[in-house]
Parts: structure tokens; sequence; C-alpha cells
């Protein structure tokens, strides 16, 4: 089921979520509704908080290649356990701030430890694409937003638009 995702600023972006305990059908369940929430987005990566769900989990799925077979990833209770010196910048988008790119430098690559939702303790190193979403997602469970990596002015002018933007749906809506 597609969900509604959060337009910043809403101060539930904005909150540290609280780590998940156990796989339940209901948690797999919301896992494959984000899944399919955020390719019809269409993105690359969402987060709980996004969908105004207090939890530690993200999905994401960065193959673009066209034809290449997806690799659709949940990741519950996701944590950083290494980071590499090198950095890199991409142009980060969000789906909470739509149409509103900017750069942001991060580690190169990071190992991220997970647990799966057959319940399985994973671990992998990302690198690229990769890795910048998955520090982008974790981000968002501790209340983060990649804009918040920007010169408070920058920031200032895009939450503004922002409060535009969501004035202008609720107008269209009534």
């Amino acid at each position: 089921m597609k969900r509604p995702i959060l337009i910043h600023p809403d101060p539930r972006l904005k909150k540290t979520a609280p780590p998940i305990a156990d796989i339940t059908d209901d948690l797999r369940a919301l896992a494959d509704d984000m899944l399919e929430t955020m390719y019809a987005a269409p993105g690359i990566g969402l987060a709980a908080p996004q969908i105004g769900i207090d939890t530690r989990l993200i999905v994401m799925d960065c193959v673009k290649e066209e034809g290449a077979a997806p690799r659709p990833l949940a990741m519950f209770n996701p944590e950083v356990i290494a980071e590499s010196d090198t950095r890199n910048v991409y142009e980060e988008g969000c789906l909470s701030i739509p149409d509103i790119y900017a750069e942001v430098e991060r580690p190169a690559e990071v190992t991220v430890r997970w647990i799966d939702p057959s319940g399985a303790a994973r671990e992998e190193t990302f690198d690229g694409l990769w890795a910048t979403c998955v520090q982008h997602e974790i981000d968002h469970l501790d209340g983060t937003l990649f804009i918040d990596y920007l010169k408070p002015l920058k920031r200032q002018l895009i939450t503004r638009k922002m409060v535009k933007l969501k004035k202008d749906r609720a107008r269209e809506k009534a």
C-alpha cells in the first residue's frame, strides 16, 4: 500500500526514531509498503519517519541501470559501523523535500550493520551512490535532513519554499 510522504518542515522528521525490538509481520508489511511508496515516488530510498512512522526502518534500491534487476533492501535498526576517510560529494535530493537538490559531502564508503526482514543480522560495505543513500536514510532515523548539512541561509530558503509548497497543496485539496 502506497503511503503519503511527509513534507519538511514537519516535527516528525526531526525526531530520533527508537530501535525495533522484534521483527513482526506488521513491520515486514510496513517495509513492503515503504518500497512500494519509494518506487512510486520515484525515489531510491525512504525512511519510516518520512511516512510518519517512528521506528528505525529504511528501504533503498539504488539500481538505476536500464534493464538491471532491482535490488530492494529493507534494513531494520541500520547503523554505520565503519566509514572511509575518503569523501565523496553527491547532489542529494529527498522525497520529503521535493524538487530541491544540493551537494552534500559524506564518507565515500561505509560499512553498515542491520537486521533483514527474516530477522537475520546483515553487514555490507557500500560505496558510490549506495553509500550516500544509506547514510542519507540513516540520517532520517536520527532526525537529520540533507539540508542540515547546508549553510543556514540556504537551509532557510529551502524551508520557506517547502512551507509555500505545503500551503499550495493544502489549498488544492480544499
